[in-house]
């Protein structure tokens, strides 16, 4: 009985060896991998040791080559006379080399174990992310709502150097609340894009993300949207407020306003009626013929236009069209500022259309109410939903007044614009269309690949 017991531990001692000295080896062969800059500040250490030791010997008068090479040249004569050279040879190196191996396996695990407290994941891998990361393309995004959001999660792990340009048009919800009682421009849509963007800080994002559900004067409030109100009061602006928020949530790229004036949205119906206010727009139910913004032409934040300019790659949506993108190309400096570059240019469009805002719209008709809005054609390619929803969504969203896109090819082509058509959309049980972050990431990313081979 015990010796059956004994047999069986040492075989599973022996599997769990074998399984561990490929892991390590592995591992070990990542650190050599090229790229992380680690290789040639080991080697500048040892050879600035190796020159310290020199300067002090030579400092104190002393000649330490000569009696380094003599008393090599003792040690090896008494170590031959022991043992034979093609013993003592591999010996030494045998234990040289084991001595670097477990004296740099402790200092690793040292920092690892500093750096990395959750033990989840190796260094070396993290180290690996970080730089394909930040070699990843500059990405500007334009947008708002819940569609920027999803798509910022899902670009976040092809590059670090990502900048969201959010609408500060919004006026409904908790944003409109804080934006009427305290005066600051509302953080909604911003708080959104922090948190998609937030470096794997699941209960961070969670915090920011919470809403109230009680209280007097709390009840509807989310947690962020409360924390940006305050560090704009305290930092002075809600430019500084975000990037306060940036460093608490690890996100990665960045966050911008398109502006920092308290612009407010206006719309012309078909009717003649003028809606005052992004959320009246909407319930207005009319067509909408002509849209501005109170100040006219609000002056851009000086960063979004760095961004734009030193961009690789700008998106364009998806989002509400008249609440979501167009509030950010009304800002006159975005819109020519994306007009110049000569970089990929897409535009990503909804899949559904918006009741009270873009009934009856095709494809077509979207980017001609943004060329439009702008003077100017600010994107040469639109990416479109291939397949149709099922009929479950199709019965669900009709009766909100909801219909698919019309993809009318010809009149896009006629616009002067090629188009990407994919599946880059989500549908969950209870019939709720959603673009997926992984899959519309992953077309952009490969159509702009594609745009470099070029």
């Amino acid at each position: 009985m015990s010796n059956g017991l004994i047999k069986q531990a040492l075989a599973v001692l022996k599997q769990e060896s074998r399984s561990r000295t490929p892991h390590r080896v592995n591992r070990w062969f990542k650190w050599l991998a090229p790229g992380l800059l680690i290789k040639r500040w080991l080697l500048i250490s040892a050879v600035g040791f190796v020159f310290v030791g020199l300067g002090l010997a030579i400092w104190s008068n002393l000649t330490p080559i000569f009696y380094l090479s003599e008393l090599i040249r003792y040690l090896l004569r008494e170590l031959t006379e022991l043992l034979p050279n093609y013993v003592s040879g591999p010996i030494a190196v045998i234990a040289g080399l084991l001595l670097i191996f477990w004296g740099q396996t402790r200092s690793l695990g040292a920092i690892t174990e500093v750096l990395m407290p959750e033990g989840d994941e190796e260094l070396v891998d993290r180290l690996m992310a970080h730089r394909r990361l930040h070699r990843g393309p500059k990405i500007v995004v334009l947008g708002g709502g819940t569609g920027l959001s999803t798509l910022l999660r899902g670009l976040k792990t092809y590059s670090a150097n990502i900048t969201a340009i959010v609408t500060v048009a919004d006026d409904g919800g908790s944003s409109g609340r804080l934006r009427r009682e305290i005066g600051v421009l509302p953080p909604g849509d911003i708080r959104n894009c922090l948190a998609a963007l937030a470096d794997e800080e699941k209960l961070l994002t969670e915090l920011f993300q919470y809403r109230f559900r009680a209280g007097e004067g709390l009840n509807g409030h989310s947690f962020g949207n409360l924390f940006l109100t305050v560090m704009s009061e305290v930092t002075g602006d809600l430019e500084q407020a975000i990037a306060a928020s940036s460093k608490v949530l690890a996100i990665r790229g960045q966050v911008l306003p398109s502006t920092l004036t308290d612009m407010r949205l206006w719309a012309e119906l078909a009717d003649g009626r003028i809606i005052e206010g992004e959320s009246n727009i909407t319930k207005a139910a009319g067509k909408i013929v002509r849209i501005g913004c109170t100040p006219t032409n609000p002056p851009a934040l000086p960063k979004a236009l760095q961004a734009i300019a030193e961009a690789d790659y700008i998106v364009i949506g998806p989002g509400s069209l008249y609440t979501s993108i167009i509030p950010n190309l009304l800002v006159p400096d975005i819109a020519a500022a994306i007009a110049r570059r000569k970089v990929p240019r897409v535009y990503v469009c909804n899949i559904m259309t918006q009741p009270g805002e873009t009934d009856g719209f095709t494809v077509s008709d979207h980017i001609r109410t943004i060329d439009e809005v702008c003077g100017a054609q600010l994107f040469d390619v639109v990416l479109v939903q291939k397949t149709s929803p099922s009929a479950q969504s199709l019965i669900r969203y009709a009766q909100e007044g909801s219909h698919p896109v019309y993809f009318d090819r010809e009149a896009v082509g006629l616009l002067g614009r090629r188009a990407i058509v994919a599946n880059v959309m989500d549908e969950d049980e209870q019939g709720l269309l959603r673009h997926s972050s992984e899959r519309l990431a992953r077309i952009l990313l490969r159509w702009y690949t594609r745009t470099q081979g070029l």
